[in-house]
């Protein structure tokens, strides 16, 4: 199944295709909160330590990560609004429906695939089925980055489907045909996940 026809509406991540949903991660993007702390300077201190290299950013929303990577990579998201959005910020992004034919998908010239914020919005073996569908584009022994929210993250969002921990993590990692290399919760220890909301799972894994 090709990735365009992977992330098509029918109760897997539907919940996150439409402009609703795409206005309300502009709206939390452009929270004042965000804007005057600059809350975003540990994740994007995190994303960039991992050197990662070019970057196929699956799911990747407004293009945040993006952003944080110096658009070193390509974004695919099912959502056209936040496509829309990423491209308008100077990011390279297509549509799951455009993003096969565009020049940029070619098998093995991504250093890294980047899974960020995904998962937890799909059943576990569509989440197989749609990662799979972009792993040709990662070159051999390059990387896959999960990222994943704990508990109080996971019960924020009425449009997660499915808690993926650690074990989670290793179980997709290990369909995948992924030989997972590092975890490691962030930006606190992992007990701060039942109360802090942006504390993280974050798993590497390697790809034959």
């Amino acid at each position: 199944m090709t990735a365009a026809k992977a992330e098509e509406p029918g109760g897997s991540g539907s919940g996150t295709a439409g402009l609703d949903y795409a206005e309300r991660l502009r709206r939390l993007d452009n929270s004042w909160w965000r804007r005057t702390l600059n809350v975003q300077a540990p994740y994007r201190y995190n994303i960039r330590h991992m050197h990662l290299g070019r970057v196929l950013d699956i799911g990747c929303g407004l293009g945040r990560n993006l952003a944080h990577l110096g658009n070193n990579g390509v974004g695919v998201d099912h959502n056209p609004e936040s496509i829309a959005t990423a491209r308008a910020r100077g990011l390279t992004a297509f549509t799951s429906d455009e993003f096969p034919s565009s020049p940029y998908a070619v098998p093995g010239s991504f250093d890294a695939a980047l899974v960020a914020h995904v998962v937890e919005h799909l059943d576990p073996d569509f989440a197989v089925e749609l990662i799979q569908s972009y792993l040709p584009y990662v070159r051999s022994g390059g990387q896959v980055a999960f990222i994943t929210p704990q508990e109080r993250g996971y019960r924020s969002d009425a449009t997660h489907v499915t808690f993926v921990d650690f074990d989670g993590l290793r179980e997709l990692s290990v369909k995948l045909g992924l030989t997972p290399i590092r975890q490691y919760s962030f930006p606190f220890p992992r007990a701060a996940g039942k109360a802090f909301a942006y504390n993280e799972f974050v798993m590497l894994a390697r790809k034959p």
